[in-house]
């Protein structure tokens, strides 16, 4: 069994160890920016940019935040224990809970409490589990269900976005076939949808309860601010444009429970324009400022 994880004999169940799980909550507030590219497509539209359709303000999902966290940590940690990742791509999650099993000996797989022995194999092994939760209950290898202790909102543009779309070409073909077809013109004409500028904000959470359940270290919490911070650099490609994190605020505080709600926190923050009557295209076309922090929160701006 792991080192961080120990017999509770009177429930019969696996209970973290007195650890460095982390001992504070946080919220925290990212601002991050887009030019003239698509932060999050929605499938159900074509893959336009995801907007409310009542305000017009664009929408990035907490998803699509989480794969991109997941992805920095795997680069930056080269997928080696304890920093596995769960949910990747083109992973079969029976296999990676197949793992925990074959690490458990002979009489903890015969236990009453093998599934709660593998669950907490699973939060030492795999960042992702022990930051995010996972549900783990499949058939096979049953892990349980974990509750990560950070969570993150949907991001929301500060403004109405407007979608541009353009036609693009290939200049080649895939097949012979469709050559042929088209009578040796091998272009071919698609679309691309962008914004041509965005600023996004999204609220997170982190709750120091939930941190000791899955052993969320203020090692793991060191590597999720440098993954907020860097994560953009390392997900380009011709879809997403320029995209960049412009403001990491975190309220740090003095206790596990907390000394404020997290909205009043928010609330801090304010993000106002100031380019008057035309669009913003840069950060540069907003203000942002942070109120006086309540008793026991400690405000931290990390960018």
């Amino acid at each position: 069994m792991s080192e961080l994880f120990e017999m509770n004999e009177e429930k019969e169940e696996v209970v973290v160890k007195e650890c460095n799980a982390i001992k504070n909550r946080y919220e925290f507030v990212l601002l991050f920016d887009i030019k003239d590219g698509n932060p999050n497509g929605d499938p159900d539209a074509g893959n336009l940019p995801r907007i409310d359709p009542e305000t017009g303000n664009g929408l990035v999902t907490d998803v699509c935040l989480k794969r991109k966290i997941r992805n920095y940590v795997a680069l930056a940690k080269d997928e080696q224990p304890p920093f596995e990742i769960y949910i990747k791509e083109k992973a079969i999650l029976t296999l990676q809970q197949k793992k925990a099993y074959e690490a458990l000996s002979d009489e903890e797989k015969d236990g009453a409490t093998a599934g709660a022995q593998a669950k907490a194999w699973m939060c030492k092994n795999f960042f992702d589990i022990r930051t995010f939760g996972a549900v783990m209950s499949l058939k096979e290898f049953n892990c349980g269900q974990v509750r990560g202790p950070v969570q993150l909102g949907f991001a929301r543009s500060k403004d109405r976005i407007f979608t541009g779309e353009h036609t693009i070409t290939r200049m080649a073909v895939a097949t012979e076939k469709e050559a042929e077809k088209q009578k040796g013109d091998n272009r071919t004409m698609g679309r691309k949808f962008t914004i041509p500028y965005g600023l996004y904000e999204v609220h997170g959470f982190i709750s120091a309860p939930l941190a000791k359940q899955t052993g969320f270290s203020e090692e793991d919490l060191e590597l999720f601010w440098n993954a907020l911070l860097n994560m953009f650099d390392h997900d380009r490609s011709a879809a997403r444009g320029e995209m960049a994190p412009q403001k990491l605020i975190v309220f740090k505080h003095a206790s596990e429970l907390g000394n404020a709600p997290a909205q009043k926190l928010f609330n801090l923050v304010k993000v106002e324009k100031n380019c008057d009557d035309k669009p913003p295209r840069s950060f540069s076309d907003y203000d942002v400022s942070i109120g006086d922090a309540p008793d026991g929160v400690e405000i931290d701006e990390k960018l």
